[in-house]
């Protein structure tokens, strides 16, 4: 599918295969999911539209290229999608951050919004959706319909871990989002796992069970 980008950079295979390794600690794991995160939003913001300035040198006057001024917001989804922050802010250190809360309802297995908080001028931004594992791909649509929903016509999606029938849903469901993750596996196991996957992310992340 045109929209689903898979990074195949050696760095990142490298760190992955670290973030899988069920003897990674939490220390460990929270430090590759942010380096991971960091590598993967070089590419995610290549389209950022770039405006020419002058500036003087020790040497006369050079003319070089800064951001051109577009708004950005990353939009971790609670709370596996926090993990990704930092390694963004150090790219971007103004970049505005907004949440999304989702749990599954046991009854209906329906996403259900449990909160959400966003920039006053989230509609004017670019967003990008931060959700390190896309396994059925329910909650990861439903958050791009409520960003959607907020007048927001510029989203996409960053993923470290993706399964296939998970991604082609989301890619399916939402055509005009692009989709970047680095790494796919084949398969969701009975428990919604992805399968060999890395476990629970939120769990591994902050160590809790």
């Amino acid at each position: 599918m045109k929209n689903i980008f898979v990074f195949d950079h050696p760095l990142i295979q490298h760190k992955i295969s670290y973030l899988r390794d069920k003897n990674t600690g939490t220390k460990e794991f929270r430090e590759l999911m942010s380096e991971i995160s960091m590598l993967m939003a070089y590419e995610v913001t290549r389209d950022l539209p770039l405006t020419e300035i002058q500036v003087e040198t020790p040497i006369g006057v050079a003319k070089t290229k800064i951001i051109s001024g577009k708004k950005l917001c990353i939009v971790p989804v609670l709370r596996a999608g926090l993990g990704m922050v930092e390694g963004i802010q150090n790219l971007i250190p103004s970049v505005k951050i907004g949440h999304i809360g989702l749990y599954r309802d046991h009854d209906t297995l329906q996403p259900v919004e449990y909160y959400s908080k966003f920039p006053e001028d989230i509609s004017e931004r670019e967003v990008i959706i931060l959700e390190p594992m896309i396994a059925s791909g329910g909650s990861l649509s439903a958050a791009v319909r409520i960003i959607k929903n907020k007048g927001v016509k510029n989203i996409k999606i960053m993923s470290i871990l993706a399964a296939r029938s998970g991604i082609e849903k989301l890619a399916t469901e939402h055509p005009d989002v692009n989709i970047y993750c680095a790494a796919i596996d084949e398969k969701v196991n009975q428990n919604c796992y992805i399968d060999p996957g890395l476990g629970d992310a939120g769990d591994r992340l902050f160590g809790t069970k």
